[in-house]
């Protein structure tokens, strides 16, 4: 069955935000083994669900504001502006 993008958002879980969060925090610190190890715990029903919210906030997907954040500065402001 194809994916196909509803107007109802998936849920993302809590233990999923939770990781998501971590991955975040340990990108900040230069922890890249233990942001690893983060997003790769997160479910793949809270990824796709991550995934398409960050396409419609931001029009970019995680692994694109991960890389425009490695060349430093804000994430969100490169992503957004």
């Amino acid at each position: 069955m194809p994916n196909q993008t509803s107007s109802a958002s998936q849920p993302i879980s809590l233990m999923a935000a939770g990781e998501l969060r971590d991955a975040l925090t340990a990108i900040e610190e230069g922890k890249g083994p233990a942001a690893i190890a983060a997003l790769m715990a997160i479910d793949s029903a809270s990824w796709q669900a991550i995934e398409q919210r960050l396409t419609a906030l931001v029009g970019a997907d995680l692994r694109e504001l991960l890389l425009k954040g490695a060349g430093g500065g804000n994430v969100a402001a490169q992503a957004l502006g």
